[in-house]
């Protein structure tokens, strides 16, 4: 019965996000539409900056591998990681292989979306993401540039973080991405 309850209300919640609109003039088809536990997140693609990892974004949203999936690492004032549909807890990828970096001039600034990767491996990007918070320069030329948020920048300052100090950036009861879209897909 609690467990209805809480659905009922998920949903009450969530209806005013699903109701937005989308923002005009977006190309529907290379563009996400995120709906989280804070509200909805859009994020216009960039197929002509990374069109590997644009094309993988695209892919795992309509599988629906990012669908409740934590934002399993978010530090106040630089990022919030997510796209860890494997492990959900920031060590896992998807079935497909990891892809070559696609590296480009666009500077890393508050709401640019880059490819999550291992270490120091450059082509190790796979399906983790992040949202950047605000000037994030000493990123640039190091990690692929793969969207930017065109809509709900403030629901990803929303987004519960990791305590201050951590240097890890774990996230406790962390956020979620409830259902991931790409946008041409919603009826």
């Amino acid at each position: 019965m609690i467990r209805a309850i809480a659905f009922v209300l998920a949903l009450v919640f969530a209806m005013p996000a699903m109701a937005q609109s989308l923002p005009s003039g977006l190309d529907k088809h290379n563009a996400i539409v995120i709906d989280t536990t804070k509200g909805r997140i859009v994020i216009k693609l960039r197929p002509d900056l990374a069109p590997q990892h644009a094309e993988r974004i695209k892919q795992l949203a309509r599988e629906g591998f990012y669908n409740n999936v934590p934002f399993h690492r978010v530090m106040d004032g630089f990022m919030a990681q997510t796209g860890d549909g494997q492990n959900f807890n920031g060590t896992g990828g998807s079935k497909y292989p990891n892809l070559m970096q696609e590296f480009s001039q666009v500077p890393f600034k508050r709401g640019i979306v880059g490819m999550a990767r291992r270490g120091d491996s450059v082509d190790s990007a796979n399906s983790q993401f992040f949202i950047t918070f605000g000037d994030a320069s000493f990123l640039n030329g190091q990690y692929t540039v793969v969207g930017e948020v065109v809509q709900g920048m403030d629901v990803v300052d929303k987004l519960k973080k990791a305590p201050a100090g951590s240097s890890s950036g774990a996230v406790t009861d962390p956020d979620k991405m409830v259902k991931v879209q790409v946008a041409s897909d919603i009826k």
